[in-house]
């Protein structure tokens, strides 16, 4: 008997991301336009998890209470994403995380509703994305600045260090391998900290023009 049942819930589990899977495919061609919908890239999966908890919500209602429900569509997230071969480590934090957020009285959880009262031939994912067209701080281009910022940070301060080294190697042979050592990382630490301080300010200065111009004009 508890081998039916077992089967009964997998079958189930199965039509849920199913479900889920054709749901978003017709959701996904509306936010295509990518200078429109530039977002960063951990932003957009959040998003669109959120909005998928919503939809497996309302699934699992046919067959659960509503927060029994709930609780199944967390964990329908969970097998679709382990499904698509993410690492189960990365699968429990995630959905912790969307857990979490989705749980929020704010435009977070917005993504959850509206994946819930979704229905066939709506735009419902892309207005959860048109809440945050012109919000910066959720950008791609931020998030490409941040990214090219660590990749800047990381190489320029190993061609310092390089640099540092190099220079006591060729020029201070006698000095002792911790001194050389020293000289390289200070060396790093000098370039990185200076372009550390600009790439903040650069970003804060995104961030407050983002800020103003979300104001309404008097």
């Amino acid at each position: 008997m508890e081998e039916v049942v077992e089967k009964s819930e997998e079958a189930i589990l199965d039509e849920c991301i199913q479900h889920a899977t054709e749901v978003l495919a017709e959701q996904l061609p509306h936010i295509k336009d990518k200078k429109k919908y530039d977002f960063a890239p951990q932003f957009k999966e959040m998003t669109i998890q959120l909005y998928l908890v919503g939809v497996m919500w309302k699934f699992y209602k046919q067959y659960e209470t509503a927060e029994n429900a709930l609780e199944k569509a967390y964990g329908a997230l969970a097998a679709m994403m382990a499904k698509d071969g993410i690492k189960p480590k990365r699968v429990e934090k995630q959905v912790a995380f969307i857990r979490k957020v989705s749980k929020l009285e704010d435009d977070e959880a917005l993504a959850t509703a509206l994946g819930y009262e979704s229905k066939p031939g709506d735009r419902s994912l892309a207005a959860v994305f048109d809440q945050y067209l012109d919000d910066v701080r959720v950008s791609g281009s931020l998030w490409r600045y941040y990214d090219n910022g660590k990749k800047i940070l990381l190489l320029g301060g190993l061609l310092f260090a390089m640099i540092g080294v190099w220079f006591m190697t060729i020029f201070m042979p006698e000095s002792d391998d911790m001194v050389i050592l020293a000289v390289g990382l200070l060396m790093a630490f000098l370039f990185m900290i200076p372009v550390s301080l600009i790439g903040l300010l650069i970003y804060r200065h995104k961030i407050k023009k983002g800020g103003r111009s979300d104001m309404p004009s008097s």
